[in-house]
């Protein structure tokens, strides 16, 4: 089996998939951190900490002779910087949609990359506008099965794109991988694209 160029320290079968858009060849780690928030911390310290805990983790369980970096990577929902994590059940499910209802939010998303000898993250933010929905629509998208497992319980890359009026930012971001930040990393990293 041929080297990898990175380690994925993620099981988001979306991030795989952007991996392979930009010619990514990886290896999946599969990697189990914490994902409490501490007392006070932003968003934006959020989703910077895990992305650098997940590849941290990742490179410390592969060991000083890793041929590749790890990739760790975090996407958080903010409303009135709240994060809305993944709904734990349909009730949960339900208030998100109608919070994200008729308003824009923050959506942001981590890379970070990790070897023995150094690691750098980057977070890139975008904001996102849903139109305004109706209960029986929340209903009918929870139904579908996709916001299960999904940050804000919506994907940008399902259903749910027809409830977005206005993106400003990163689709690939708001997906769960920040494209242009991740090249940029493998790029200082000494892998080439």
């Amino acid at each position: 089996m041929p080297v990898p160029r990175v380690y994925l320290a993620s099981a988001s079968p979306r991030r795989r998939e952007l991996l392979r858009q930009i010619g990514v060849s990886y290896r999946l780690l599969r990697m189990e951190v914490d994902e409490t928030p501490l007392p006070d911390e932003t968003p934006y310290d959020y989703v910077a900490r895990l992305a650098l805990a997940k590849a941290r983790t990742g490179c410390a369980a592969l060991g000083r002779r890793q041929p590749a970096p790890v990739l760790g990577a975090d996407t958080a929902v903010v409303v009135d910087n709240a994060i809305l994590g993944k709904p734990r059940d349909r009730d949960e499910g339900l208030a998100m949609l109608a919070l994200l209802s008729g308003r824009a939010h923050r959506v942001l998303s981590a890379v970070a990359l990790a070897i023995p000898a150094r690691d750098a993250v980057e977070v890139q933010e975008s904001r996102v506008r849903f139109r305004a929905l109706t209960p029986a629509e929340c209903a009918a998208y929870w139904d579908s099965g996709e916001p299960l497992g999904k940050a804000g319980g919506y994907a940008i890359q399902g259903r749910a794109a027809a409830f977005i009026t206005e993106l400003h930012g990163s689709y690939s971001s708001v997906m769960g991988l920040p494209l242009f930040e991740t090249a940029e990393l493998l790029r200082a990293f000494g892998i080439p694209l």
